[in-house]
């Protein structure tokens, strides 16, 4: 798309034009075919730990570690889901924590050291949070196999981007497009302008599958209702090629770019940007009758989105907090698996993925047992959303 006396222009990433990303994408794609089992001194160290939680359950002698992505563990989104699952096993379960909050822009160095000084600090089991910690992961793992990894939203690869399979490291993943289609079908009934809008951080394939489900439940809206509701940010039909900000830390960037959104009449954003994402949120209190649609957990109910909380019209949920807890008690009893085989996907019908439940945002009449029939249509495969997952 053109944003024509655009100051920020969105970088987009197109899949002819990067073979590295379709590499990705097709690891991802055939490592998820084995899913038969589903069920430095810029780091921040905490004890490496963090401050404890209230305990409820007996010590017990294990010790859960998490690194995150850039953005850390307070970014009201992607890192704190993951982070909340961390202190909730701390309180339920006894453990013992620690953790390492990777630096903005962090770089493959950090990411490594961030792992490293987890390894050093003898835990047991180490989580690491987002797409960007794969390798430093990948090569840990095979360096330490007495340590228990667990990876989210991404699996493994070696150097070529072909599958790889480690019994120390179980994938923790999530079929985010799912629910992001019921966000788009909402998002289409919801419009008043009938333009809605949506752009990422970087085009990672755990980032662009919120948006391909999300311009599938807008074109299925269009599809049954007869509408012509149209999503800006995406080039043409090639729904690989979105808008993006280039990073995961610029709220500023967010704004900007979502106010050009609004100025081309969309009155609906979904930013899957992290932090970035606030701006959005931001950009709906200069802006009235617009509406933004928060990313990983409810921003609804994050101190952080409350300014904005009035025009949060649903979030697309990847229930992390609850995948890493479920982690670290096999951890703590003994039942750790890894591999492939072993990796957990979030989806509708285990609960891994969903939307929020209705606000502020008056929602259409009817709509809610639509979405609510979509939702069973979508787990009885009568409605197939592609993704990343598709078969």
């Amino acid at each position: 798309m053109s944003l024509a006396g655009s100051s920020l222009k969105p970088s987009t990433q197109s899949a002819s034009g990067s073979k590295q990303e379709e590499l990705i994408v097709s690891f991802i794609t055939r490592s998820t075919a084995t899913l038969g089992v589903i069920a430095a001194a810029s780091l921040a160290l905490a004890g490496c730990a963090s401050a404890p939680a209230a305990t409820t359950a007996a010590p017990v002698n294990y010790k859960a570690c998490m690194v995150s992505d850039s953005g850390g563990f307070k970014d009201a989104s992607f890192n704190e889901e993951a982070y909340n699952g961390l202190l909730n096993a701390q309180k339920d379960l006894g453990v013992q924590v620690g953790t390492v909050e990777s630096p903005n822009n962090a770089t493959q160095t950090d990411y490594t050291s961030g792992v490293q000084s987890m390894v050093d600090a003898k835990c047991n089991l180490i989580v690491n949070v987002g797409f960007n910690l794969a390798v430093a992961t990948r090569d840990s793992a095979k360096a330490n196999k007495s340590i228990d990894y667990a990876l989210i939203d991404s699996a493994l690869s070696n150097d070529d981007y072909s599958p790889l399979s480690l019994s120390n490291v179980k994938p923790i993943q999530y079929d985010t497009a799912q629910a992001a289609f019921l966000a788009g079908y909402l998002a289409a009934g919801t419009t008043k302008t009938g333009k809605v809008a949506t752009y990422g951080g970087m085009l990672f394939p755990s980032v662009t599958i919120f948006m391909d489900g999300f311009k599938q439940g807008v074109d299925y809206y269009n599809k049954v209702k007869g509408t012509k509701v149209v999503v800006l940010g995406a080039q043409g039909a090639d729904s690989s090629k979105w808008a993006a900000t280039g990073d995961f830390n610029d709220q500023s960037k967010g704004k900007t770019l979502t106010e050009q959104f609004f100025a081309q009449g969309a009155d609906i954003i979904l930013p899957v940007a992290g932090p970035v994402g606030i701006g959005s949120g931001q950009a709906t209190l200069d802006h009235k009758g617009t509406l933004v649609i928060g990313v990983d957990s409810d921003w609804y109910g994050i101190p952080t989105h409350k300014d904005y909380k009035a025009n949060i019209l649903t979030s697309i949920e990847k229930k992390m907090a609850g995948a890493v807890e479920s982690v670290i008690k096999d951890g703590v009893d003994g039942k750790f698996m890894g591999g492939d085989a072993n990796q957990y996907v979030g989806t509708l019908a285990n609960g891994g993925v969903m939307i929020a439940p209705q606000h502020d945002v008056a929602y259409p009449s009817g709509i809610q047992a639509e979405l609510d029939q979509l939702k069973a249509d979508i787990i009885a495969g009568k409605i197939k959303v592609t993704s990343i997952y598709s078969k």
